[in-house]
């Protein structure tokens, strides 16, 4: 299967990719099926699995449910719009959607938290359901939210795993790992950015792809603007107080002062990661990279590149997201992204390795010093662990992402001051990690059961 590097960096809303953007495309998708069919509806039903029922309510799962059910879409998403649809959904018991007569649902019966085991296909499952008038089911699907706002229907999903190793993408470099992105690279004389572009020609000219790449950023850095910004506390009930405007505020005076110490570059690239997570936490505009969770770290490190590297160029900006979209197939192809399946790992963890990679690359690193930047920042978060207190992503994901950002421009400076060889490829981290995530206990897995999210009072 071919992941655009659209599909890698999706515009959408906080706080969660795999929990709010997901829910919200699956139900929307679940419209589409019910206009399809020739039934009669009278009303419909949700029930939320594993992960979406134990951190649901932080994640606002229940919210982007309903609102996809009413037609609302992550890339287009009105905030205002929204909430006076789901008062008057509450009010009503009623949901308006497109092409459809009036459907019956009660926030509060229709909508269920099932807290017993997970549904067999992924710890991220739904079950949606279309009555008739008389409140008999007779429609149904499952979907699986399975990370970076990616949905796959129970079929899809049995079809992707019987089919995953069996035919290559129908691209011109139809690489699914490392070492076959480096066989390639070698044989083509072309880059990890120049190959995927070639990949995506196959689907899009050039000027779509240069648009949506101006895109992609625009939101990116948009996002950080603003949460550079914004003051206040959280929504959620713990209380955070959002940190970046007053980090942005000190950091500025320190210049203005020429106090600034060597290290305080650190504090920039956790500033940029910063705003941009407690926008997401805000349920603000945000960019999956790959999932909304870790949506600061790339984005943090292509503002560092930009703003603080000596030389750099925004012509790169092309060449940073597609090398960073193909590092990110890699980890998603072979392991995951989804932090309810590899913990935070899979968020974090792949988040820094394509920050790194791209920054390598942008630097002048050679295909080879690329993938061990990458191995390199992806070997040193495994383990990590997605423990959200309250289910909220705000603690511990708000610094994570900024602490995320530091080792990726760290992992990218150590592999370009090496020739490229190395030890452990990032094709054995990748699968190291799906490993780690298989054996990591189910309450370390966004259930918010174990870790910091038990150890930390919720309010």
């Amino acid at each position: 299967m071919f992941l655009s590097v659209f599909d890698m960096f999706k515009v959408g809303v906080g706080p969660s990719s795999s929990h709010t953007m997901g829910p919200m495309v699956a139900a929307a998708r679940f419209l589409d099926l019910m206009r399809t069919s020739p039934f009669k509806f009278g009303g419909v039903k949700a029930s939320l699995h594993g992960s979406l029922a134990f951190t649901g309510i932080g994640h606002a799962t229940d919210r982007a449910t309903i609102l996809g059910l009413a037609g609302f879409h992550p890339a287009t998403y009105d905030a205002a719009k929204a909430e006076t649809t789901l008062a008057a959904i509450s009010e009503t018991h009623t949901i308006h959607a497109d092409g459809l007569p009036p459907l019956h649902f009660n926030p509060k019966a229709d909508l269920t938290f099932d807290y017993g085991p997970a549904l067999p296909g992924h710890a991220n499952g739904m079950v949606l359901k279309a009555t008739d008038a008389q409140g008999d089911v007779i429609l149904q699907e499952t979907y699986y939210s399975i990370g970076g706002g990616f949905v796959l229907s129970a079929g899809e999903l049995t079809e992707a795993g019987a089919g995953k190793a069996k035919t290559k993408a129908d691209v011109p470099y139809p690489f699914e790992t490392g070492d076959e992105m480096m066989a390639m690279a070698k044989a083509s004389g072309l880059s990890i950015a120049q190959m995927k572009l070639a990949n995506e020609l196959k689907f899009r000219s050039k000027t779509e792809i240069d648009q949506g790449i101006a895109r992609l950023w625009q939101v990116m850095n948009d996002c950080i603007s603003r949460g550079m910004e914004g003051t206040g506390i959280l929504p959620g009930g713990l209380k955070v107080r959002r940190r970046a405007k007053g980090i942005h505020d000190a950091l500025l005076a320190e210049r203005g002062l020429n106090m600034t110490a060597p290290h305080t570059i650190n504090d920039w690239m956790s500033l940029y990661a910063m705003a941009v997570n407690e926008e997401n936490a805000a349920g603000g505009q945000v960019v999956t990279a790959p999932t909304n969770g870790a949506a600061g770290v790339l984005p943090a490190v292509l503002r560092y590149y930009l703003d603080h590297v000596p030389g750099a160029s925004t012509s790169k900006i092309a060449e940073f997201l597609l090398t960073a979209s193909a590092i990110g197939g890699l980890c998603k192809h072979n392991a995951s992204i989804s932090g309810a399946e590899c913990g935070c790992q899979a968020e974090v963890g792949s988040a820094a390795a394509m920050a790194s990679a791209a920054l390598a690359a942008v630097l002048g690193g050679t295909v080879m010093q690329v993938e061990n930047a990458a191995e390199i920042a992806l070997e040193h978060h495994l383990g990590m662990t997605c423990d959200p207190v309250a289910g909220l992503v705000q603690v511990p994901c708000i610094e994570r992402n900024g602490l995320g950002a530091i080792k990726a421009v760290s992992a990218a400076s150590l592999a370009l001051r090496g020739d490229g060889e190395h030890l452990v490829s990032l094709d054995v981290c990748i699968e190291t990690m799906r490993q780690t995530g298989n054996d990591m206990h189910e309450k370390y897995k966004e259930t918010s059961l174990g870790g910091l999210a038990v150890n930390v009072p919720n309010c």
